[in-house]
C-alpha cells in the first residue's frame, strides 16, 4: 500500500536523555522520509546531548555517555536536520506530546526558528489508542504480526510506526468511530489532514500544552493560578507573570508562543509603537 500524500511525510523517533521538554536533549534522532511517491529515505544521527546521560535513560535505550562523546552536538546538526525535513509533515509515536516539542525546543535553543504550524502532524500513537490501546511492540505485533526487534533504537521504533500506520489505514479502512459525544465517523482514511484530525486529542497554543483555547478561540493557561483564565487579561492585570515565564524553566516554544501573544496586545493598542 502507498500512503495518499501531496508533500513528504517523515517519520521520526527522538532517544533523550530524559522526558523533560525544556531540559532533556536529544541523543539519537531517525528521521525516515517517503516522499509523495512512495520512495522513502532514513537519516539517523547520533547527538552528543552536551549534558550527562542518567542512568535510568540508558536502561530504556541502552546509549551511555561513552558512547556519544565523540558525536557532534545538535547545533552542528541542526542545518542538515532541517535542510533534509524541509517542508515536510510529521509522524511520530507520541510525538505531538513529547518528539515534536522536543525536537522544535532544540532547534529554537540554537536559533533555528523551525515553523510547525504550515505542518501536519500524526501521531500514530493516538490512533492506536483510540482504536486498539495497547504499546509499540504489541501494536507492531498486531498490526503487523511481526516482533519490534532492538526496540527502543531510533530506527527499529521509526520504521515499525511507519509499518503500523499504513497497516492501521488497511485495517480500519470503512471501519465506525463513536467519539464522545456520540458522534460516528469512519476516520482513518488514507489522507494526511483527517489522519492528523484523528490523532489529535488536544489543540493547545503551545506544543508543551501549558497553553490551551477557550470556546473564543483565547489561548487560556492550562496551568497554575490563572488555569482557564485568559492569557492575554492576564498579562494586562499583571504583567509580572509574563516576565515570571519567561524567566522559569519553561519551553522556549512556550515562551515564544506567549511573547507573540503579548506583542500582539500591544500592537493592538498602539499600531504604530515598534516593539
Amino acid at each position: 500500500m502507498k500512503l495518499n500524500l501531496t508533500k513528504p511525510l517523515i517519520f521520526f523517533d527522538l532517544e533523550t536523555t530524559g522526558v523533560q521538554v525544556g531540559q532533556d536533549r536529544i541523543i539519537e534522532i531517525c528521521l525516515f522520509k517517503v516522499a509523495v511517491s512512495g520512495e522513502t529515505t532514513v537519516m539517523t544521527h547520533r547527538v552528543n546531548p552536551g549534558m550527562p546521560i542518567p542512568p535510568q535513560s540508558t536502561e530504556i535505550h541502552g546509549i551511555t555517555d561513552e558512547m556519544v562523546k565523540d558525536k557532534p552536538l545538535f547545533k552542528d546538526l541542526a542545518p542538515e536536520i532541517a535542510n533534509f525535513i524541509g517542508d515536510a509533515d510529521l509522524a511520530g509515536y507520541n510525538s505531538n506530546k513529547f518528539d515534536v516539542p522536543l525536537l522544535v525546543e532544540e532547534f529554537l535553543r540554537v536559533g533555528v526558528n523551525f515553523e510547525i504550524k504550515t505542518r501536519r502532524l500524526i501521531d500514530v500513537q493516538n490512533i492506536f489508542h483510540k482504536m486498539e490501546p495497547r504499546t509499540l511492540k504489541a501494536a507492531y505485533m498486531f498490526y503487523c504480526g511481526k516482533n519490534l526487534d532492538n526496540a527502543h533504537s531510533a530506527e527499529a521504533d521509526t520504521r515499525a510506526t511507519y509499518e503500523i500506520l499504513l497497516a492501521q489505514i488497511e485495517r480500519y479502512n470503512g471501519v465506525q468511530y463513536e467519539d464522545k459525544d456520540g458522534n460516528i465517523s469512519c476516520p482513518i482514511v488514507n489522507d494526511v489532514r483527517k489522519l492528523q484530525e484523528f490523532s489529535t486529542n488536544h489543540q493547545w497554543a503551545d506544543l508543551a500544552g501549558h497553553l490551551g483555547y477557550d470556546k473564543n478561540g483565547r489561548e487560556i493557561f492550562n496551568f497554575g493560578k490563572f488555569k482557564g483564565r485568559v492569557v492575554e487579561e492576564v498579562f494586562e492585570i499583571e504583567p509580572v507573570y509574563y516576565e515570571w515565564m519567561m524567566k522559569a524553566d519553561f519551553p522556549r516554544s512556550t515562551k515564544k508562543v506567549i511573547t507573540d501573544i503579548r506583542l500582539r496586545a500591544k500592537f493592538r493598542k498602539d499600531p504604530t509603537r515598534l516593539f
